[in-house]
């Protein structure tokens, strides 16, 4: 009775960092500062690719499609963040709350996905080098990256359809800056335990498979290098998939520690602070980490600014 007397909630407000009232002009200049420079430096990524026709192999086409996917994941959460910073009420429709929803968790499925795909291509390249461009030829490459974009948003399908029968009938204040699952659930009136269910294990399934993936790749190239007689052949081949692997360390270490672990432990403040970690940090550690540890990359950046100089 007491619950159909309560109005629906047709719209949350943000809390963001509210508590942190005294940062808000701070923090909203360094988390702009980073958003511009990892779209300029995605971006950067994306043109150089399609500009250098040395770049035109496997590894650097699926490194374009991460860079582009970067692109929007950031942007999917950052500018409600960045608003939030310079108002205290930012809100957002349900439905739209919702919506964001599905396109965070689909990127981030997809991110999963590329990242295992990246680590098999690295371990084509170092464990059969002979067969490598028979096996990654342009077929497969476009097979394995459309295949990582489809099963990305086909993966919180059914999450986002379960959390949108959900009932909100207040408070409508969400406790964070984007719509994660745990701060949605909190304040809906219905009982959400098989959303919860199921969106934990969708969330665990997709996580755990694709890094187990990308070890397996990466358990493999390991025990080859180490087989290695010259610790110059080592040294060299292990710098053909280091940045690779930093990226994946970065990413699977946050990710692993918000959504792989029981619903009940979930903690509104280190979430937050977490979340900024994948949500704005690592889109900028991409393009960083693959230009300043990649020659190949470098060079041709230095040729197309050579050539837009004269």
């Amino acid at each position: 009775m007491e619950k159909a007397n309560q109005t629906t909630v047709k719209e949350f407000i943000f809390l963001g960092f509210s508590s942190l009232q005294n940062l808000q002009v701070l923090l909203f200049v360094f988390i702009l500062s980073i958003y511009m420079l990892s779209l300029m430096g995605n971006f950067l990524i994306i043109i150089i690719v399609l500009a250098e026709p040395l770049l035109h192999t496997p590894m650097y086409f699926f490194l374009g499609n991460l860079s582009f996917l970067e692109i929007w994941y950031t942007s999917v959460t950052v500018p409600k963040l960045l608003a939030n910073f310079l108002s205290r009420s930012i809100t957002i429709t349900v439905s739209g709350c919702v919506t964001q929803y599905y396109f965070f968790f689909s990127l981030g499925a997809t991110e999963c996905f590329l990242l295992a795909v990246m680590a098999y291509d690295r371990y084509l390249a170092i464990c059969s080098p002979l067969r490598y461009t028979t096996i990654m030829n342009h077929r497969l490459c476009f097979h394995l990256s459309a295949s990582s974009w489809v099963g990305g948003f086909l993966s919180p399908l059914l999450p986002t359809i379960l959390i949108s029968q959900l009932s909100f009938c207040g408070p409508q204040k969400i406790n964070h800056f984007f719509c994660d699952s745990d701060p949605i659930f909190k304040l809906s009136c219905s009982d959400t335990y098989i959303q919860e269910a199921i969106g934990y294990t969708c969330s665990s399934v997709v996580i755990l498979s694709s890094f187990l993936l990308t070890m397996s790749s990466y358990v493999n190239i390991i025990a080859n290098i180490v087989k290695l007689t010259s610790a110059k052949a080592r040294k060299k081949t292990f710098s053909t998939c280091a940045s690779h692997l930093t990226v994946v360390t970065i990413y699977y270490g946050t990710i692993i520690f918000t959504y792989v672990r029981p619903p009940s432990t979930y903690s509104f403040g280190l979430g937050k602070v977490v979340s900024v970690f994948y949500c704005v940090i690592t889109p900028l550690l991409n393009p960083l980490i693959y230009t300043l540890r990649n020659k190949d990359v470098k060079k041709a950046i230095w040729k197309s600014f050579t050539r837009m100089r004269r």
